[in-house]
């Protein structure tokens, strides 16, 4: 397995050497394929414009990231700026130098690439998705419609594989994964602590380490979204506005997709203290919890008050 790791070294120090000038856009494309972004711009875009495509969305995220955490427990895989540290494959202080980033101190386990897996699961789904809500009708389709069809599904699917190889040589840049890594996770997540502790010991900066990287971290955001999408879907404020007259408005939704996008892009500024790893993992569920809640029941319900209010008015 040396071989293995240390034939990736080669590759993450070319991509790092000739490909710098690229870094603000291998990063902002680490940054798209965050799981986190499911829950924060992808399901509350999704979920207004259509409720079945922005569930499905959930589910596919959670079960991905639960597949994830089983084969990282599993194949117990190292990551590049802590096994260059440690590994005796190379001899007398000569290992090779790895330059790390901000977002490269990532504490779970390596294998395979959750980022790489989350992001081809749910870009699949909006992918299809968005094909099937263009694909004209059988018995009215021309030829035009249909060549702009299969025109329009070549482009999608062109551009999911663009955003998907983009992920996994970001993931690689930055010395997060192994080359083989990302493939495990575009073709395919119990805390091992093992993992903290080496990042932890050989991050090059502390205040880079992501404990919300952990794979129980992703198992308590995954049970905090399942638990606030339940209590969301089954409340009377998700029924009296998503499922009344307003939710068929192109307005409400138009209102709801804004108003979710921006509350969520100021919530997660809030970061939940790292001191005591208890305390984070409540908060974590709490704040995941909170994401569908808002999403599916609290905002769309604001929003159904505003519109109604304003009816009155102009009544």
């Amino acid at each position: 397995m040396d071989f293995v790791y240390s034939s990736g070294v080669l590759v993450i120090q070319h991509i790092q050497n000739n490909y710098r000038e690229y870094h603000d856009f291998l990063n902002f494309m680490s940054t798209v394929g965050d799981p986190r972004n499911i829950f924060f711009v992808y399901f509350p875009l999704w979920f207004h414009l259509s409720h079945n495509v922005g569930i499905k969305m959930i589910w596919v995220a959670v079960i991905g990231d639960w597949l994830n955490l089983v084969f990282k427990w599993i194949l117990f895989g190292h990551r590049p700026y802590w096994w260059v540290q440690e590994t005796m494959f190379y001899h007398n202080d000569s290992f090779p130098h790895l330059e790390q980033f901000h977002s490269t101190c990532e504490t779970g386990p390596g294998s395979p690439s959750g980022h790489a897996m989350g992001s081809s699961c749910v870009w699949y789904v909006m992918i299809t998705s968005a094909l099937n809500f263009t694909r004209p009708a059988s018995s009215v389709t021309s030829l035009q419609r249909f060549q702009r069809f299969r025109l329009l599904r070549s482009c999608l699917w062109m551009a999911f594989w663009v955003v998907q190889i983009s992920v996994c040589i970001s993931r690689v840049f930055i010395a997060t994964h192994f080359p083989h890594q990302v493939i495990l996770g575009l073709l395919a997540e119990l805390d091992p602590l093992w993992s903290v502790t080496k990042a932890k010991r050989w991050c090059a900066n502390p205040d880079w380490i992501h404990l919300d990287t952990t794979p129980f971290a992703g198992l308590v955001r995954n049970l905090g979204a399942l638990f606030g999408l339940g209590l969301a879907v089954n409340s009377q404020m998700f029924i009296q506005s998503c499922k009344g007259k307003n939710g068929y408005k192109t307005r409400f939704k138009l209102m709801c997709v804004t108003a979710t996008l921006t509350s969520l892009q100021v919530y997660d500024f809030i970061k939940m203290p790292t001191n005591t790893e208890v305390v984070f993992y409540i908060l974590s569920f709490c704040k995941s919890a909170s994401v569908p809640l808002g999403v599916v029941a609290v905002i769309p319900y604001c929003v159904h008050l505003l519109i109604g209010d304003e009816d009155r008015k102009i009544a």
